[in-house]
């Protein structure tokens, strides 16, 4: 499974808001209210996907008693994820939000504090670092694990923008119902891509992949799958070149492709348009603050969590710019855990011995 979506918010507003408002009834009761004023801790984890779940789970059997902070959009991408066949440890395909309780809980279970509250900036100039929380609240962490992950990348198309939220999506999991018995276009071509044109068969009378080159770089099972399935439809060698609709109100009624090798164009009729294309990382907290690879992920140390500022450690999308599947997040949100604890531990002794 490739996961749809973003980290934070994709798909139109109002079913975003829906998700995230299913999510928390399920969730009502099982999360610790937000911290007030200032707030020391040991460990503060940033973003509530696999990964941080899965170093509040470590850290909190460590005894670290770790904070962690969920973010808008508590759980991570794989709220907006349908079906999940390949994390291991479940003969059966579960549900993405059921998995993501299971690891709230399970973090909440061995001691990790969950707080429901936005980071807005991280200080690293100083330490403790210091978190100031959408809520205005203080948390001053000896150590940091990021784990914000990343977010549904878009073409920034003029019209593409225009219509955003109006027939325009990068989450087919969030948007898809909107589209019974209508016909659709995804524009991209790996796993992302392939995985929201067969979730959008669900709904739509017609789905159309439109891939800028001849070949597929999705999974080979997700290959076979789409071309077995009679409602979908590839052009190969487009790129969307245009989004055209209604104004008043706004509405999609097609799209513009362009041929890659002719430079030919052509119009589609369209009722939506599905943008997946892959992702960027949300590293908006440290931009410009630590040291980044050049294709704007996070950099760690080879084989490590560790970032470019000793005491904040990445894990998950936000560092993992190769495989960025949700078990490869939950196993950097386990090294990151220990990693912290190593760091921490070795900066007692250190103490310790000057005194």
């Amino acid at each position: 499974m490739r996961w749809p979506g973003h980290h934070w918010m994709v798909g139109s507003p109002v079913a975003l808001f829906a998700r995230q408002i299913e999510f928390f009834a399920r969730t009502e009761g099982t999360m610790t209210k937000t911290a007030t004023n200032t707030t020391h801790a040991k460990l503060v984890i940033i973003g509530s996907g696999p990964a941080g779940y899965t170093a509040a789970i470590y850290a909190a059997r460590a005894m670290l008693e770790p904070i962690l902070v969920q973010g808008i959009q508590p759980g991570g991408q794989l709220t907006i994820t349908t079906d999940v066949e390949n994390y291991p440890g479940f003969a059966d395909v579960i549900q993405g939000p059921w998995l993501m309780e299971q690891l709230q809980k399970q973090a909440e279970h061995v001691g990790a504090r969950i707080v429901t509250d936005h980071v807005n900036d991280l200080d690293l100039t100083s330490r403790p670092f210091r978190l100031t929380c959408d809520s205005g609240d203080i948390i001053a962490a000896d150590t940091v694990v990021l784990a914000t992950g990343a977010q549904a990348r878009w073409l920034d198309l003029p019209s593409e923008q225009k219509f955003k939220g109006y027939g325009v999506s990068a989450c087919a999991t969030c948007d898809g119902f909107f589209y019974k018995n209508k016909e659709v276009l995804v524009i991209g071509g790996g796993n992302t891509a392939v995985e929201e044109a067969l979730f959008l068969t669900k709904f739509a009378s017609k789905v159309t992949v439109v891939h800028r080159r001849d070949s597929f770089r999705a999974e080979k099972i997700l290959q076979d799958r789409l071309s077995k399935n009679p409602k979908i439809s590839v052009i190969w060698d487009s790129a969307l070149e245009d989004v055209i609709g209604n104004d008043n109100p706004l509405k999609v009624r097609g799209v513009v492709l362009r041929n890659v090798k002719t430079g030919a164009t052509k119009e589609i009729p369209a009722d939506g348009v599905f943008i997946a294309i892959g992702h960027s990382p949300s590293t908006e907290l440290v931009a410009g603050k630590i040291k980044m690879k050049p294709n704007g992920y996070v950099w760690t140390a080879p084989y490590s969590t560790t970032t470019s500022v000793p005491g904040l450690f990445a894990a998950g999308d936000v560092a993992d710019d190769v495989y960025r599947q949700a078990v490869t997040a939950a196993g950097l949100g386990c090294m990151a855990a220990l990693e912290a604890e190593r760091f921490l531990a070795h900066h007692i002794e250190n103490r310790h011995a000057a005194e």
